[in-house]
């Protein structure tokens, strides 16, 4: 199963992404590891994504696309894998397109969380004050969530296009929505 799995900051994708894990046996792969894994070990990638950050800037998509390639190239990801936080905008969607290709695959189905703006808003507000996050402000916070919409909306919509988006209700009880969630990821299968 190779499936992406998409929503905004405070959506819940991380944990729900271990239930789609645990159900399908394949690996999750977050862009925010995939960083921390080539910066931290100093790899030429991470060297050059460092000198970006360090200065503020975005890592440019060739950096982010050659980090991806590497690692859904690795024999864990051989078998199935759950992106998530990548592919963020439509240069991205295509370039993963071809990545996916070339290592002999499809990808299976899109997964959305949508959640409400003003929970989203209530949910990091809560994430921020618990873990620390002075930064956090209500207006950074609906930066953040406003720039997500506007980078992500033409890559949804191409997968909308493709049949294999499937939207799940990101709100209410983690189990409910992990239900969802599964029952989505199970018409993906289906489908594929």
């Amino acid at each position: 199963m190779r499936l992406i799995l998409f929503g905004p900051p405070g959506a819940g994708k991380g944990t729900q992404a271990a239930a789609l894990v645990d159900r399908y046996s394949i690996v999750h792969i977050s862009t925010g590891d995939i960083f921390r894994e080539h910066v931290g070990n100093a790899t030429a990638l991470g060297l050059q994504a460092k000198a970006y950050m360090d200065r503020g800037d975005l890592v440019p998509d060739r950096i982010v696309l050659d980090m991806v390639e590497d690692r859904l190239g690795k024999p864990d990801a051989r078998d199935g894998f759950l992106l998530d936080g990548f592919p963020r905008t439509l240069a991205q969607v295509e370039a993963l397109d071809d990545i996916v290709e070339r290592n002999g695959h499809r990808l299976d189905g899109v997964i959305r969380l949508l959640v409400d703006e003003e929970e989203l808003l209530s949910r990091l507000l809560q994430r921020a004050h618990e873990q620390g996050r002075a930064d956090d402000t209500r207006e950074v916070i609906a930066n953040r969530l406003a720039r997500y919409r506007s980078e992500t909306e033409p890559a949804v919509a191409r997968y909308r296009q493709r049949g294999i988006l499937h939207d799940v209700d990101g709100e209410g009880d983690v189990a409910q929505v992990r239900d969802r969630v599964l029952a989505a990821a199970a018409a993906a299968e289906q489908a594929s």
